[in-house]
């Protein structure tokens, strides 16, 4: 009785192609850098690199979050990826796919957490009052702490996040390498 042997060397070497030819990226892309309101004049992509490096010019530290945010994701990224690898050596380009989407809304989920925690440093008073006065309640309970003689925190004002449209522009894509 002989053995039924099926080829899938095309298969596999396109999964493998597949794989290598594609990369994971997170952050926001251009097409989802624009702001809910119209007259701003920066987009999430511009505001997120000047908080993530900050400005000198614009007395605005760093904090950053993309980087710090997709590192903190790692031991997590890993192993979707070398399933993905699997999956290309298996010749399954689907579940290649899959995995390579599950790595990167693990890490979009792992930089939106980072800003959620509040970086500091804590928000200058001017910002505080600011966002006190468009009607922020965690500025005008973190201005109330200060005035009290508490220690500035990133709990009550959070820095990176007014809106939230930076922290909901945090995306994945998967695209081909350049």
């Amino acid at each position: 009785m002989g053995v039924m042997k099926v080829d899938r060397l095309k298969a596999v070497l396109q999964s493998i192609n597949g794989l290598v030819d594609k990369q994971v990226l997170v952050g926001v892309p251009d097409s989802t850098a624009g702001r809910k309101d119209d007259d701003a004049p920066l987009s999430n992509a511009e505001i997120g690199y000047i908080q993530e490096t900050g400005s000198p010019a614009n007395n605005l530290p760093a904090r950053p979050f993309l980087v710090p945010g997709v590192a903190a994701a790692q031991s997590k990224t890993l192993p979707q990826l070398q399933k993905g690898v699997e999956a290309a050596l298996d010749g399954d380009l689907d579940a290649v796919q899959r995995r390579l989407g599950a790595a990167g809304l693990i890490a979009q989920a792992s930089v939106r957490k980072r800003i959620n925690s509040g970086i500091t440093p804590a928000l200058s008073e001017a910002t505080l009052r600011e966002r006190a006065r468009r009607g922020r309640k965690g500025a005008k309970e973190e201005l109330a702490r200060r005035a009290a003689g508490e220690k500035p925190g990133t709990d009550l004002a959070k820095p990176l996040i007014d809106t939230g449209q930076l922290r909901n522009a945090i995306t994945y894509v998967i695209r081909k390498r350049k």
